[in-house]
């Protein structure tokens, strides 16, 4: 048997072959360009050296996205492909004297743990948890690309027109955007004509405003403090930034209707769960991938980085532990949102939630210890793949 050890990075990658002694062939690793000219030389090396899908075993680690070209290329080409978590990697390159690091080693360190057999595999996903990933990724960028507009948009509001946020429950309402796409400042909103006002708060409304909205509106524009100096500057970046957002938010719902199309060919029952809904148990499901991967409901912990991280040296003893937040961002801020849902909204989590509040635990921490619940309530869930049924906690 041979082993392939592949150090991934964003134009090259190095690549070493060992035979089954350990030994490097050719006596050093060798790079190859992330392009069809580099996949092409691999090629030539693995028939310089009679390597084939049957004689040999290939290994790289996760490096951001740049592994998953060549992985696909050789999927392609029959090889068993270990996608091989950087941690344990990392741990054998540490148990070397020289604690050497350059391409030309970690292809080797590679390589050397492919061949011990030592090594935790990163989860590579079926095509439609692959796209549905991608899109729960790029909606949670998304989101917080408006979150960031949204807070410009504040900051100029507090310069243009101070008074502004007190006039509707939400600045970004479809009323309150209708009327910053057409009158950003104060002298703008006070000078238009009351009809003209209130007909177009009646229409973004669908008539929950009318004339009443259109005076108070105009009578605080008319004693606003907003800014004077260079304000058709500040009012032109404002009218920008409100219809960035309503581009963005027409983005997201777009995404939400593939998000969408992806969970109904999954037909999955991770919705049942308390305080999971549509979006939660999109990316819920992209990151988990396939749940028999995971021996128990702990290990789902763990993935998620909820599990806590124990500080001991000696005699010494931490007593306040943190988690260890080295899991799956993405999985954890969903955990972490569906359980502050469940913490007020099912009776038994709620319970369970108040409970430890009772006993002096802190809000995160008592969501925290909801979030590890959910997990295992997951675990069962999805490996037995049956709807949620409430029992005791």
């Amino acid at each position: 048997m041979f082993y392939i050890g592949i150090d991934i990075a964003k134009n090259s990658h190095e690549v070493c072959f060992l035979d089954e002694s350990g030994n490097v062939l050719d006596g050093n690793s060798f790079k190859i360009t992330n392009t069809a000219s580099g996949v092409d030389k691999l090629q030539k090396m693995f028939g310089k050296h009679a390597l084939s899908p049957g004689n040999s075993i290939v290994g790289m680690e996760a490096t951001g996205h740049y592994w998953l070209v060549l992985y696909s290329w050789l999927v392609e080409k029959g090889f068993d492909v270990k996608v091989i978590n950087p941690i344990i990697t990392d741990a054998y390159r540490n148990m070397l004297i020289r604690k050497t690091k350059n391409d030309r080693i970690d292809a080797q360190v590679v390589a050397k743990v492919l061949m011990l057999g030592e090594y935790q595999e990163s989860p590579v996903s079926d095509k439609d948890t692959l796209a549905l990933r991608q899109f729960c990724r790029f909606r949670l960028w998304q989101v917080q690309s408006c979150a960031d507009l949204k807070k410009k948009v504040i900051a100029l509001l507090d310069q243009i027109f101070p008074e502004y946020e007190k006039l509707f429950s939400d600045v970004f309402g479809l009323t309150s955007k209708e009327i910053l796409k057409n009158y950003t400042s104060p002298e703008e909103i006070a000078s238009i004509n009351t009809r003209k006002l209130t007909h177009l708060l009646e229409k973004a409304s669908k008539g929950r405003f009318g004339k009443e909205k259109a005076l108070e509106i105009k009578a605080v524009a008319n004693h606003s403090l907003g800014i004077q100096l260079a304000i058709d500057a500040f009012s032109f970046q404002l009218r920008q930034l409100i219809e960035q957002i309503e581009f963005v938010e027409q983005q997201i719902a777009l995404l939400d209707q593939q998000i969408e199309n992806y969970m109904e060919k999954l037909q999955s029952p991770v919705t049942t769960i308390p305080g999971v809904g549509p979006v939660y148990g999109a990316i819920i499901l992209a990151e988990l991938g396939n749940i028999k991967r995971f021996p128990s409901g702990k290990q789902v912990v763990s993935y998620a980085g909820l599990d806590a991280s124990v500080h001991e040296s000696g005699d010494f003893v931490g007593t306040r532990s943190h988690i260890s937040k080295r899991g799956s961002p993405y999985l954890r801020r969903a955990l972490w949102g569906a359980a502050f849902v469940a913490s007020w909204a099912d009776p038994e989590l709620s319970a369970y939630y108040h409970r430890l509040r009772a006993r002096g635990k802190h809000h995160n921490v008592a969501v925290g210890a909801v979030a590890r619940k959910l997990c295992y309530i997951l675990y069962a869930v999805l490996s037995e793949n049956r709807p949620f049924d409430k029992r005791p906690i």
